[in-house]
């Protein structure tokens, strides 16, 4: 017989159904913590402890988000998300963990995770990073995940890049910076925006870690491809 699931309901008074999300973190405090902070933002949560059981749970297909803790009982997060893709499930995936370094996140992306979030962290990121997800997700919805400029095609949904025919391998967070500029193409991005959307707003290291990303893309791909707008930010050329 599986657990019970702990189920927050937003309070009444709104009209249309609420996004839903599922909370699979086997640090029962904080789990809490966070179901009750986004129950009062107006989300519906529900909240379970274990890998094996909140692969059950996310695989009924209800949910509008899953925030999937890492090291779990039964089921780590990477098996988790893993299988959820493999079973053809889409649905956004923000996983958390109290690791920190770019082979985990690169291996939670590989796995199929949207997002990705280091322990401890702000509410107010996780909240802001909660509502990028299910901005992408309703602006991607019918749309296709490939981006193709000149000879330069992006898979964001694979997180594949090729240069002609051949594929071109990036970490983790060098695909992350080429999304931003690549589903913007033509228009200048700035660093701030970057910094937000790749490392998040609340980054306190030296904002030129931009600059060295976007030189590891140019050396990877092709020098003129990202331009510098001085004193603004860069763009992604549309041409050849």
């Amino acid at each position: 017989m599986r657990p019970p699931v702990a189920h927050h309901h937003p309070a009444r008074g709104t009209s249309r159904r609420p996004s839903r999300f599922l909370i699979v973190e086997d640090e029962k405090r904080l789990a809490v913590s966070l179901a009750k902070g986004l129950t009062a933002g107006g989300y519906a949560v529900d909240v379970v402890h274990d890998g094996l059981e909140g692969l059950h749970r996310a695989g009924e297909g209800v949910y509008d988000l899953v925030i999937l803790d890492i090291m779990l009982p039964g089921l780590n997060g990477y098996r988790v998300c893993a299988a959820l893709r493999a079973a053809g499930h889409d649905v956004p995936i923000l996983m958390l963990t109290a690791k920190d370094g770019e082979y985990d996140e690169a291996e939670g992306l590989d796995t199929g995770a949207d997002d990705y979030l280091t322990k401890p962290f702000s509410y107010v990121v996780l909240v802001a990073r909660v509502k990028a997800l299910l901005r992408r997700r309703g602006q991607g919805a019918g749309a296709s995940p490939v981006h193709v400029h000149g000879d330069l095609r992006v898979d964001t949904g694979a997180r594949r890049v090729f240069l002609g025919e051949e594929e071109v391998t990036l970490t983790a967070k060098e695909f992350a910076v080429l999304e931003q500029l690549v589903v913007r193409a033509g228009q200048v991005v700035s660093k701030a925006e970057i910094l937000e959307h790749v490392w998040d707003f609340a980054y306190d290291g030296d904002p030129n870690i931009v600059e060295v990303y976007v030189s590891a893309l140019r050396r990877k791909l092709r020098a003129g491809l990202i331009r510098t707008v001085r004193g603004a930010g860069y763009r992604l050329e549309t041409g050849r």
